[in-house]
């Protein structure tokens, strides 16, 4: 009701970090946000990079675990279908064969799973708390990681990567070495995700850059203002570990 309060009083309004889902047409300038399909890609193409060897070489099912907040906010729908669409890709690539399980959003929603569960070489399990805590992300993401067969868990926001060290603190499986334990990957940054991937449990995340989101949806605000037309602006998603965590171009968006 607001946009199409907004769009009749002719106020353009730029959209900062996400989108609306069924915004009144023509109510939204621009978007200004992540582009988060090719952020949980990118996700994924590290994680798949980190046990590219293990995949190859496993001579029984392996598992793959996602965390998602929820199943309907579009960002993460995006951002877990991006990691899970990828990994598909990269390991049908190499010749195995991949089946989705869990929310059945994300099952549905899945692009290019070639086999079911109980015969698939790698079984990507998703899952979603019933609501949005990082206790109930860490009871989601306990339960994956309790698996035997499980190599590499994905954490696809904050609250949800939160969740994964808190559960294993309890099972102390996670190693940023795919040698000595389970990949973990997050999302977003803060002190808790910064500290275990400084600590070596968490083998890294995708951070945002809420810096150039901030001074593009000031351009998109001057550019509307002054009559012009203005398109989304996508920002990229950058990859951090505890090599690059310092670097001038990953340092101001690792928020506390």
């Amino acid at each position: 009701d607001s946009l199409q309060s907004a769009l009749d009083a002719n106020v353009p309004i730029i959209c900062f970090d996400t989108g609306i889902d069924n915004a009144p047409e023509g109510s939204v300038a621009a978007t200004i946000a992540t582009d988060n399909t090719k952020a949980g890609a990118l996700a994924a193409e590290k994680m798949y990079e980190l046990l590219k060897d293990k995949i190859s070489s496993a001579s029984s099912q392996i598992r793959i675990g996602e965390v998602n907040q929820d199943a309907t906010a579009l960002n993460i729908q995006q951002r877990g279908l991006g990691f899970i669409n990828k990994m598909i890709e990269l390991a049908t690539a190499d010749g195995k064969t991949v089946a989705v399980s869990g929310n059945e959003f994300y099952v549905n929603a899945a692009e290019g799973a070639n086999g079911d569960e109980d015969s698939a070489n790698i079984v990507i399990e998703v899952a979603v708390p019933a609501q949005t805590t990082v206790d109930l992300c860490s009871t989601e993401a306990s339960k994956i990681m309790s698996k035997s067969d499980t190599l590499g868990i994905f954490g696809s926001n904050q609250v949800a990567a939160e969740g994964i060290l808190a559960a294993n603190n309890n099972l102390g499986v996670l190693n940023a070495d795919p040698d000595q334990g389970m990949i973990g990957i997050g999302f977003d940054a803060g002190s808790i995700i910064k500290g275990a991937i400084t600590d070596g449990t968490m083998a890294g995340a995708v951070t945002q850059s809420p810096l150039l989101m901030g001074y593009y949806s000031i351009y998109a605000l001057t550019m509307v203002a002054n009559g012009e037309t203005v398109e989304d602006f996508p920002m990229d998603g950058y990859w951090y570990d505890s090599s690059n965590m310092d670097d001038p171009q990953i340092a101001p968006n690792l928020y506390d």
